[in-house]
């Protein structure tokens, strides 16, 4: 019962975010989460597996996306100076005003749709169950 609740809830709420991010900004839910992960990392770049693991995607997702996003000014590909084989993806000043616009909009529709529905003491049991999922999660062979 916990867990068919959580997966609709959960499956609901990303859908509504996802398509208020599409309509509000033009961005897709995708585009969002890696300019989200990128801005919020040091200088604004991360190595592409290392962005593919945070967002918990494969690589050639991560690839792809990536790609349709530097078309778009978005994000830009850097050489990994010690390693000829890696890259960096970094968040271009396009993408650093996308996502500073697109930001706020979602952050009231999260309030409006998820936060608004919980009592503060709610959260704060919500927020600790989930720091030991995620933590019992970290210990457990993929």
């Amino acid at each position: 019962m916990a867990w068919d609740s959580f997966i609709r809830m959960q499956e609901k709420l990303i859908g509504r975010l996802s398509r208020k991010v599409q309509s509000d900004s033009g961005m897709s839910a995708a585009d969002f989460i890696v300019l989200a992960s990128l801005t919020e990392s040091d200088e604004g770049r991360m190595r592409l597996l290392d962005l593919a693991k945070r967002v918990e995607w494969e690589k050639s997702r991560m690839s792809h996306q990536v790609a349709r996003m530097a078309k778009r000014g978005l994000v830009a590909r850097e050489e990994c100076p010690d390693d000829g084989r890696g890259a960096f993806i970094l968040a271009t000043p396009a993408g650093y005003r996308a996502i500073e616009e697109a930001a706020p909009i979602h952050v009231e529709h999260v309030r409006r749709l998820f936060v608004d529905a919980l009592t503060p003491e709610e959260l704060d049991t919500l927020g600790r169950i989930s720091a030991r999922v995620l933590t019992h999660m970290e210990t457990q062979p993929d």
